[in-house]
């Protein structure tokens, strides 16, 4: 299998990378001072044969980020991932009920950016939104609370599987609405520079949500008053079960972001060391005042867009080619490859995530589901506000 090279990136604000004097990547290109980087291997275009050489789950040939960085990944990842499959099973069950869109694939998108960035950042994204909390430190116990619509949940059992929200860890939510959270995300940011707290927010999207209008308004807005934010589609390849190639002639979504000089450029999603350097990058110029960057995550979901969706959109050799590049076992590849862990003390962390799980589920069982008064409650800010009810 073929080795993967990690970029040199600028330090991140949690010191995940290692010191290094190696030469730093250049600035994203799009922003008419800045450098056009070539682009970076990606897993092959949907739609298109995968390439034979294309990159598999393996390490590259040496490590730039420390063991603990790694063992991070592995856990984050890990916890996203059986937790999400335990919530597949239950959704088969009607344990869980509506709607339900799982992440699996797609771990490596949130975790790369979770150890790039710092506390103090917010965090806003669609539906598909279980894994963001779930890396950012919210309670798997309040999250299978919130899926089950249960009191305890994180949002009190009145958000469900898309809309969670968690102020604790700065999770400004998956929102349901198509693109509805972008021109959210650039508020966010707005705030943030307004009150001159240093921090930013990363606004995660799917590739359906470029076609919205109000994605291009925020754009806009966001580049011409310099706004911290990280905008970032994750690219699984297909709008609900519409491939990309059939939405746009557009197939590059990054391109989007140079029709506003915006710093735009790929990452491989399937690479959680090529997603942590790429929102290192961002969040830096972001903190310097440079204003925002977009991102596009080219990843894969290995489940259909809802538990409702079969797939039958895809082959199953495409999806058997991605889950050869697997970002979990990439990570578990290198740990072992390079000594950081052995196979019992990985192990370990496997079973320490099953009982979480297990755990999260228990806890959702036993909770009781909200009383009927709250219904009435958290609708406004203000706690009289005498037009709620008739």
């Amino acid at each position: 299998m073929a080795e993967t090279k990690v970029k040199a990136t600028p330090s991140a604000s949690n010191s995940a990378k290692k010191s290094s004097n190696k030469k730093t990547t250049p600035k994203a290109d799009g922003a008419t001072d800045t450098v056009k980087q070539p682009d970076p291997v990606l897993p092959p275009t949907h739609d298109q044969q995968p390439e034979e050489n294309a990159p598999r789950a393996t390490s590259p040939a040496e490590p730039q980020f420390p063991k603990e960085t790694y063992l991070t990944w592995y856990e984050q990842m890990q916890l996203m991932r059986k937790f999400e499959e335990k919530a597949g099973q239950l959704y088969g069950q009607q344990k869980i009920k509506g709607f339900c869109h799982l992440y699996i694939g797609q771990e490596a998108c949130v975790a790369g950016a979770v150890s790039a960035l710092q506390k103090g950042d917010k965090w806003i994204t669609a539906y598909r939104d279980h894994a963001h909390p779930l890396a950012l430190g919210t309670s798997p116990n309040a999250i299978m609370a919130e899926l089950y619509a249960k009191a305890t949940g994180c949002s009190k059992g009145k958000g469900g599987s898309m809309h969670m929200f968690d102020k604790e860890v700065n999770f400004v939510g998956g929102h349901g609405i198509v693109g509805g959270q972008v021109p959210m995300g650039a508020g966010l940011a707005f705030a943030e520079k307004y009150n001159k707290t240093g921090n930013l927010c990363i606004c995660y999207m799917g590739d359906g949500a470029v076609r919205q209008g109000a994605l291009h308004e925020a754009f806009n807005m966001a580049m011409l008053w310099k706004l911290p934010v990280i905008f970032v589609v994750e690219n699984n390849g297909y709008a609900m079960g519409t491939s990309v190639q059939r939405t746009s002639n557009v197939t590059e979504l990054y391109h989007i972001g140079r029709g506003y000089d915006m710093p735009s450029e790929p990452v491989n999603g399937m690479n959680v060391e090529d997603i942590h350097d790429a929102v290192a990058r961002a969040a830096e110029r972001a903190r310097a005042g440079e204003g925002p960057t977009f991102l596009e995550f080219k990843t894969y979901r290995y489940k259909g867009h809802s538990m409702s969706d079969p797939a039958k959109y895809r082959t199953k050799e495409e999806l058997e080619d991605y889950r050869s590049r697997d970002a979990i076992e990439s990570v578990r590849h290198t740990i072992l490859t390079h000594n950081m862990a052995t196979e019992e003390e990985l192990t370990a962390i496997d079973e320490k995530i099953k009982a979480q799980v297990q755990e999260s589920v228990e806890f959702a069982e036993n909770s009781p589901f909200p009383t009927a008064d709250e219904l009435y409650k958290d609708v406004y800010v203000q706690q009289d506000y005498p037009y709620i009810r008739d």
